[in-house]
């Protein structure tokens, strides 16, 4: 019989739970560290919710990976017990003509993907929560959910531990070198451990502890508001979770409890972030505007003063396409990170993939397009 391979999954959140998950169901002996513990609200899994959807404004390749992802969503919630998932579908709003809504919509027929187009008097009468400017339309993708995020972390590190996997809570890990004769060593405040491969998924720390990774990872200050509904029957006809490409680069998400309306801005509205222990997380009124103006434009009947607003991290690239692959040069050290605020619904494919790259150095998933060397290599 075999030697397990021993991976260190370093940053256990978004995706590094999930890679602690699938690691340990694969047989690895895993060691995963966080500087906190999973389900913290520092990062950019906070917010009690975050969507689901398979309907992609952008690079046709993430289907395969969201259908992926969809899979091990239900086995996660399977053999945890936990709902961590509540199906309602999703909207995806734009200016029709826009390539990105073009784009969508093509992609949507090519794969097969369950939706339905509805026009502006469609929306009214199905939707009134929402109005939509001349020369807009919608998407209703019937894929698309609202997950858990704090639940969803807690879940798959849960599983893993489970499945035999340590986690080191509470442990910054200080640096991840390549050990002379082959693997990895782990550096923390606590001494240096060995392994044959490490995972980095540290989320916005990631220029702290991989400073030569050859693509910037941007860090932004995300600002989140929840708002009321002024009507009684708001959430009336199922309220699906919704983005928006224009006149507002936004997303909205119904609270679980049917009370309020979660809001966020695009990252055009993210001010940097120069040191992740520092984030700003008070958020002053004059950061408002924006919000009263997609309310008042596209929501009249929500309460444009909000009952709760917080602030999170997210990474983003360049491209706004996630770096995941091997660190160039570096055989045993996978990353994952930069996923631009669109990663979470990804995030157990990220696991089951990074266990792929970590246990048989390839993985047959499509995601060259992904590579951090932008070579095309996995």
């Amino acid at each position: 019989m075999s030697i397990p391979k021993r991976v260190a999954v370093i940053g256990a959140g978004s995706m590094g739970s999930q890679a602690m998950w699938r690691l340990a169901a694969h047989g690895a002996e895993v060691v995963g560290y966080d500087r906190y513990a999973p389900g913290h609200d520092r990062g950019a899994a906070g917010g009690e919710s975050r969507i689901f959807r398979a309907a992609h404004l952008g690079e046709p390749g993430y289907i395969p990976l969201l259908r992926l992802a969809d899979e091990l969503w239900g086995q996660l919630e399977a053999e945890t017990g936990r709902s961590l998932r509540r199906h309602g579908g999703s909207l995806v709003m734009g200016e029709a003509d826009s390539p990105a809504m073009r784009l969508l919509l093509s992609t949507s027929a090519a794969h097969g993907l369950d939706h339905e187009v509805l026009d502006r008097d469609a929306l009214a009468r199905r939707y009134p929560q929402h109005l939509l400017p001349d020369g807009h339309t919608a998407v209703l993708d019937r894929l698309g959910a609202v997950i858990r995020p704090e639940a969803s972390v807690q879940a798959a590190a849960t599983r893993a531990e489970q499945l035999g996997a340590q986690l080191r809570r509470y442990t910054p890990v200080r640096e991840v070198v390549p050990a002379a004769g082959g693997g990895v060593q782990i550096v923390t405040d606590h001494g240096t451990d060995h392994v044959d491969a490490a995972v980095v998924t540290v989320g916005p720390w990631v220029n702290t502890l991989l400073p030569d990774l050859p693509r910037t990872v941007d860090v932004r200050r995300v600002v989140c508001s929840w708002h009321l509904p002024t009507r009684h029957d708001w959430f009336a006809g199922g309220a699906p979770s919704f983005v928006r490409s224009t006149p507002h680069d936004c997303f909205g998400i119904p609270s679980p409890d049917g009370i309020s309306v979660k809001l966020g801005l695009s990252f055009a509205r993210h001010l940097p972030v120069p040191e992740p222990e520092r984030l700003d997380r008070t958020v002053r009124p004059d950061e408002l505007g924006t919000f009263h103006e997609l309310i008042r434009e596209l929501m009249p009947d929500l309460n444009p003063d909000p009952i709760r607003m917080s602030a999170y991290m997210e990474g983003y690239t360049n491209s706004g396409n996630p770096l995941v692959g091997h660190l160039p040069g570096e055989d045993d050290i996978i990353v994952m990170t930069g996923f631009s605020g669109s990663g979470f619904k990804l995030s157990p494919a990220m696991g089951e993939i990074a266990a792929d790259l970590a246990l048989d150095g390839h993985t047959d998933h499509p995601v060259d397009f992904l590579a951090p060397a932008g070579t095309g290599a996995a």
